[in-house]
């Protein structure tokens, strides 16, 4: 047998990564042309698996479990082998950290195909964590040529759910307590439909952002499609009431607002601002500042907006702000410029620590590809993020977990039965967010309220 001082080439590439106890299997193969692979998994602390297969190795789900709580807060050596027509070659053993803090059972998240001008298609679809069980939420096919997108909830609240469909049936819904309604967003003072929402930790409010959107499309070999706005403001849902309000602080033609996000104790509103400047033909001069305005009890907003990070003076643009849920730090994406980083490779994650204003670019997670949209376990001991690192093309859900200081582990893409599953699949997932229970969405009800035509209209209180 030869033996290899190098770790393997593994796809995924599960080496070194730190997982909660409740994930499922690791599958994995090796990049190598071989007959046979071989993996022996053994606990720190207790436990050995032994496997064998043609293509990957595939860990029994029981002994997986077993092991994982046999490790808490320690880790796992993995020894891989395999055979080749000039016999076995053994790699030198990696490590799996195990780590003492727990994940939310579920992952909710949209699986849509190529595509820029016509809806395919598409649903929301929550994956159980602790197994490789997907569960479709809804999909499109019920409303065929339709959108559904802008799913979001209420820190992980599987009970408190936002959702909307654009197109002939278009429409927002509100999934709450076991009750669903759908809603006509648009009114005459904002003239658009609102997206991008985000709950505040009481379930009272959603802030939305109002944009007017254009697509294009370029020519260059290296790039696709840029999505901009021609404008955008901020406004508020009083969900007991069923107003729309704002602020001029907020909503102004001076500045371009969007992307809001509730701290997690309610009394900040987190969201990117950018000047205004000549589309499309400045398109890739629009860069956006991270800010910050206090949000009161009684849903009215303090005097001044304060800028939390000027990406401008780094000749950079701001997006996606995420709060954690324990009130310490909050990650955003960061790009040369806009507001839709999905489509720039040059977007990556960075942090925030909001007791000490530190701001720094999470090396541990950031790839040559684009990183966009994540959310946060709702114990702040995890983030979800999309990726294009394995291809270039479509966004992949990756899981990295964060200490109490901020130290972030390298993450790992989430596991599927089949090892090769994402050689194959040409679904890009969207919009990850954690939830703490499966999310029981009556997809029937929401197309039987598409299809009537019939609205509850949101109130715009000036």
């Amino acid at each position: 047998m030869k033996i290899e001082q190098s770790t393997p080439e593994l796809f995924p590439d599960y080496s070194e990564v730190t997982i909660p106890t409740s994930i499922a299997p690791l599958n994995f193969t090796v990049r190598a042309d071989f007959t046979r692979i071989d993996a022996v998994i053994e606990g720190n602390s207790s436990g050995m698996i032994h496997i064998q297969g043609k293509s990957e190795i595939k860990i029994p789900s029981k002994e997986w479990k077993a092991i994982l709580s046999e490790n808490v807060g320690s880790s796992l050596d993995v020894t891989v082998s395999i055979k080749t027509p000039e016999g076995w070659i053994k790699y030198a053993p990696f490590k799996i950290y195990v780590s003492p803090h727990p994940i939310d059972e579920h992952l909710v998240y949209r699986l849509i195909a190529p595509g820029y001008e016509v809806y395919s298609t598409m649903g929301i679809y929550q994956r159980d964590l602790s197994s490789f069980n997907q569960h479709t939420l809804i999909e499109n096919t019920i409303l065929p040529g339709n959108c559904i997108n802008c799913h979001s909830f209420q820190a992980g609240d599987p009970q408190k759910m936002s959702l909307h469909i654009r197109g002939q049936h278009g429409g927002t819904v509100l999934a709450t307590n076991g009750t669903t309604n759908m809603y006509e967003t648009k009114t005459d003072e904002t003239q658009l439909a609102t997206v991008y929402p985000y709950w505040h930790p009481s379930g009272k409010y959603i802030a939305y952002s109002v944009n007017q959107t254009q697509q294009a499309f370029h020519t260059a070999i290296d790039k696709r499609v840029e999505v901009v706005d021609l404008q955008s403001d901020l406004v508020i849902y009083n969900v007991e009431t069923n107003e729309l309000y704002s602020n001029p602080l907020i909503k102004s033609d001076e500045a371009f607002e969007t992307y809001p996000a509730f701290s997690s104790d309610g009394r900040s509103l987190f969201f990117c601002s950018a000047t205004p400047r000549e589309l499309p033909g400045e398109f890739d001069q629009i860069q956006y500042n991270l800010c910050r305005i206090d949000f009161k009890d009684d849903g009215t907003f303090g005097a001044t907006v304060d800028t939390l990070f000027s990406a401008t003076a780094w000749n950079k643009s701001a997006s996606f702000p995420r709060p954690s849920y324990d009130g310490r730090f909050l990650i955003f994406t960061v790009a040369d410029y806009g507001n839709f980083p999905i489509w720039h490779k040059g977007a990556d994650i960075w942090m925030i620590d909001l007791r000490t204003g530190d701001v720094r670019e999470l090396a541990e997670v950031n790839s040559d590809a684009v990183e966009s949209y994540h959310s946060w376990s709702t114990n702040s001991r995890w983030f979800v993020f999309s990726s294009r690192r394995l291809d270039g093309l479509y966004t992949r859900p990756f899981i990295a977990s964060v200490d109490e200081a901020g130290n972030v582990g390298k993450p790992f893409l989430l596991p599927q039965r089949d090892a090769q599953f994402y050689d194959r699949s040409i679904l890009s997932y969207n919009i990850p967010e954690f939830v703490t229970a499966p999310v029981a969405l009556d997809a029937a009800e929401i197309e039987r309220l598409a299809r009537s035509g019939k609205r509850t209209n949101f109130t715009y209180r000036k």
